[in-house]
């Protein structure tokens, strides 16, 4: 496996090494494909002979677990889900503010979220007469009987990129924005970071403006790439927030209302790059539960291979491209310490010059982490040149962690060069009643029949990682990329899917899609 801490990096491109989780003494092993056992028993197995006796505790851990599992996934022949689009509808149109970002900038959070039975929506909308990039304000809408109703716009400030959304069980919406300081005509600048607390049982309220206590004074810009998440349960939340290529600082806030502590996220560093350097992880996928963090981010470095580079110049005529092809995951115990593990790299398209981008996150109630990325084998335009052997796949890849070692790796979705294939676009996961866990995707391309696809599909996970067959969601649109009503902005589980998104035809228009889900 690679991990890595300032200065140094341990190399072995691809994914990190099988290893075993911590369970309960007695609870039986889940295998994966090769027969591993990953997802086995504790570390402090007893091996004498009366701990293999079926004893009355090893026995009730047993059903234990058993009824865990029944309840966290179907057993094997269970009835596929069914699901009903329920409803299907643009939300508003916007126009391309040509700054570098747009509505689904803000990948890694949301910018919707279920409040009971009240759905959100967070807008982007582009001021004509500001240049960019600070040209945008911030758009806050509901889903009524009526269809979606502008609720409000930001009066006085501007902004670069969309605004997510955290919402809690009790009625609180949070909407982080991050205002430039700038005057009109200057195209970029500092900052300031800021949370807007709105009331959605009574949005008409006058909204508050919480400022997070970053305890410094980091030099914040118009590019955030920022991350926003909340626990429901526990009615908290964190943001985090780049600062240059070197590291994001974050700030969390507890269940009174206080800004409990921040810190800084220092990046992995690259030390076999030419140049050894940070790795900037951005577009992250971030969950806060029970005050623990789990971060998984893509690399976003200027291309740092100097063949490469000048290759890619020669093609774009650009100083610059970004590499988008390095999964890092990392995580705190705890957030109140400000200490995080060492960076793991979970996959790397490094020596063909792929393409790999985190799609979702999730912690089960066992504590295993659950992720979800996109990935292309590599760059085209420079196979015959650099890797004329390689060959192309696309692939929407799955795998479960526990304290940072790989229990189970899979691809959900693969399309492999001279085969017919589909090809996944987008992902996210959905976790309905009982913990139930989905994947929700768009596909696109021939499949084994030599049929074209383009349609979301929802793929039920298993316990031992495996997938159940797809189940086409038949939207008369599909969404090419979309959010989700995620855990991760803190939304309790739900049979409803809430997605928000773009079609393929679509022009600039942001679509909402309701599918109600029937295990």
């Amino acid at each position: 496996p690679r991990s890595h801490a300032s200065g140094r990096s341990a190399r072995a491109p691809g994914s990190i090494a099988p290893g075993r989780a911590r369970f309960p003494s007695g609870a039986a092993p889940f295998q994966d494909r090769a027969g591993t056992g990953v997802l086995g028993a504790s570390r402090n197995q007893d091996n004498s002979a009366a701990s293999r006796l079926p004893s009355a505790r090893n026995c009730a851990l047993a059903v234990q677990w058993a009824a865990f599992a029944l309840l966290l996934f179907p057993p094997a022949g269970a009835a596929e889900p069914r699901v009903t689009v329920q409803t299907e509808e643009d939300v508003y149109t916007y126009q391309p503010a040509k700054n570098g970002a747009d509505p689904m900038w803000c990948s890694g959070s949301t910018c919707v979220v279920r409040i009971q039975e009240r759905v959100f929506a967070s807008g982007l909308e582009t001021l004509d007469r500001f240049p960019p990039l600070n040209n945008c304000r911030w758009l806050l809408f509901q889903r009524t009987g009526d269809g979606w109703q502008l609720l409000r716009k930001d009066p006085k400030d501007r902004t670069r990129e969309p605004c997510p959304l955290v919402g809690f069980p009790d009625g609180q919406l949070f909407l982080s924005v991050n205002p430039t300081l700038t005057d009109a005509d200057a195209p970029r600048g500092p900052a300031r970071p800021e949370i807007l607390l709105f009331r959605a049982f009574d949005p008409a309220q006058p909204y508050e403006t919480l400022l997070p206590d970053w305890k410094t004074s980091p030099p914040f810009t118009e590019h955030s790439y920022r991350s926003f998440a909340g626990d429901g349960e526990r009615r908290e939340l964190i943001v985090f927030q780049n600062i240059g290529y070197t590291h994001a600082h974050w700030a969390f806030r507890d269940s009174e209302g206080k800004w409990a502590a921040a810190g800084e996220l220092k990046w992995p560093f690259g030390a076999e790059y030419e140049e050894p350097q940070p790795i900037r992880v951005c577009y992250p996928t971030v969950m806060l539960k029970n005050r623990a963090v789990h971060f998984c981010g893509v690399s976003d470095i200027v291309e740092p291979y100097t063949q490469w580079r000048a290759f890619k110049k020669q093609l774009t005529g650009q100083e610059w491209d970004y590499d988008f092809r390095r999964l890092f995951y990392t995580w705190t115990d705890d957030i109140t310490t400000g200490k995080f593990h060492k960076w793991i790299e979970v996959a790397s398209r490094d020596k063909t010059c792929g393409h790999v981008f985190p799609c979702d996150l999730w912690i089960a109630p066992d504590g295993r982490v659950h992720l979800l990325w996109t990935e292309r084998a590599l760059d085209e335009r420079l196979r015959e040149k650099f890797f004329p052997e390689a060959k192309q796949s696309h692939a929407l890849n799955y795998a479960v962690l526990r304290e940072g070692e790989l229990l189970t790796r899979r691809s959900l979705v693969l399309a492999e060069e001279g085969k017919p294939g589909l090809i996944a676009h987008a992902g996210r996961f959905h976790i309905a009643p009982g913990n139930r866990l989905f994947v929700v995707c768009f596909v696109s391309g021939s499949d084994a029949s030599g049929k074209q696809v383009s349609e979301n599909r929802l793929i039920p996970i298993r316990a031992d990682g495996s997938a159940d067959p797809p189940v086409p969601i038949p939207l008369e649109h599909p969404l090419t990329s979309f959010f989700t009503a995620t855990p991760r902005a803190g939304c309790a589980p739900s049979f409803s899917i809430d997605l928000l998104g773009t079609r393929q035809g679509g022009g600039n228009a942001i679509r909402y899609a309701c599918v109600r889900l029937e295990p």
